[in-house]
């Protein structure tokens, strides 16, 4: 079993963490995704302390496609420097953790019949 990642971003609509999260599990670098939210952010930016309301998304990857999934998220993303955190999962259920992998893994190209 590879090694698993949740990895959080924060975006400033509901819109563009859909848009996120339907591109990365379309793409299969993430095997799901959620969003929580709106909650509220509170942080320090070009020097001033700011607070908005954003959307908490969460993606669940296998290390392979990790830098995949941290490019189509900065691509994807309309924050100049936008939150990608990647958390290794320690631990789970084996059955979740190999769905994971098995949602992750490179797919050969197979023409339609």
């Amino acid at each position: 079993m590879s090694a698993s990642f949740e990895v959080h971003v924060t975006a400033g609509t509901r819109e563009e963490a859909e848009k996120i999260c339907t591109a990365a599990v379309n793409d299969r670098v993430a095997a799901c995704a959620q969003i929580i939210g709106p909650i509220s952010s509170l942080y320090r930016w070009e020097g001033k302390v700011e607070k908005s309301e954003e959307f908490l998304v969460l993606l669940k990857t296998s290390e392979h496609r990790l830098d995949e999934l941290v490019s189509l998220v900065k691509d994807t993303h309309s924050y100049e420097t936008p939150e990608i955190v990647a958390v290794p999962i320690e631990g789970g259920l084996p059955d979740y953790l190999n769905w994971i992998a098995a949602e992750t893994a490179e797919r050969p190209f197979r023409p339609a019949s």
